[in-house]
């Protein structure tokens, strides 16, 4: 048996060093100053630092470090990488405190290190961004109420509990928001954009997912979808195939999308 941890990447400066430039570089070294690719060579000398480039360009020296989360940071890359499957590997997160207990470093540098790596995982949503699911994928949302207990914060007054809507692709990533004001008309604007036309959308029985396209399969007995009209679009009500179940906690519905063109 081996463990991950017992890559070559993780213990030797060198190796980090070509591990990262093969991700970051697959065809060849980029100069982050002119942006000149394949024109750089790697320097040498007994006193030149690990992943030390010139560009022949610009004539001006860069490293994999240069414009990344490892910029400006004295930490070796090996720990920067040991760091990373830690908190990548960890279900239920990892704290600063357990970072500098097993690097053995100071809880300053464990702090930068994961807030740095926490902000470069966090995903940038812009109109641009790509919508979860496709042909053949499942995308599920569900919801909850998050807040604080009144009993665990003494002489502080209870803030509102906040909604927060979550879409998770099986086999992918998941997105959450925050809904000020829970009902079908902000709901469906955020699943629109989000969720691919052609998944197949799965939820329970809520009533404010009611209207999202309707190709519905349940287990249990369901009241009919009303006619909705949903970003412009006016949506029928398609034929239902409903089986029958003595179990009405596993009554799901599979609803197919539409996304605002």
């Amino acid at each position: 048996m081996q463990s991950a941890l017992s890559a070559v990447h993780f213990h030797n400066e060198e190796a980090a060093f070509a591990y990262v430039e093969a991700r970051f570089w697959p065809d060849g070294p980029v100069c982050p100053h002119c942006g000149t690719i394949g024109k750089a060579a790697r320097l040498k000398g007994k006193t030149t630092r690990p992943g030390l480039y010139k560009c022949y360009a610009c004539r001006k020296p860069f490293t994999v470090r240069m414009r990344s989360v490892f910029e400006s940071s004295h930490v070796p890359l090996r720990v920067w990488l040991q760091v990373i499957y830690l908190m990548c590997s960890s279900k239920k997160g990892i704290s600063s405190r357990q970072i500098q207990r097993t690097l053995g470093c100071g809880l300053k540098t464990a702090w930068f290190l994961s807030h740095r790596i926490r902000e470069c995982m966090k995903e940038v949503r812009d109109l641009f961004i790509e919508p979860m699911g496709g042909a053949g994928r499942t995308i599920e949302a569900g919801e909850a109420y998050i807040g604080g207990k009144a009993e665990n914060r003494a002489y502080k007054p209870v803030p509102a509990k906040m909604f927060v809507m979550s879409l998770v692709q099986r086999g992918g990533g998941i997105r959450g928001f925050h809904v000020p004001n829970v009902t079908a008309k902000t709901l469906h604007p955020i699943i629109g954009p989000h969720a691919h036309k052609d998944s197949r959308f799965v939820t329970d029985e809520s009533n404010i997912y009611k209207g999202v396209g309707w190709t519905s399969r349940a287990t249990a007995p369901s009241t009919t979808p009303p006619k909705n009209t949903l970003w412009g679009m006016s949506i029928p009500t398609p034929s239902r195939d409903i089986s029958r179940s003595s179990s009405a906690a596993s009554t799901a519905f599979t609803i197919t999308c539409p996304r605002l063109t």
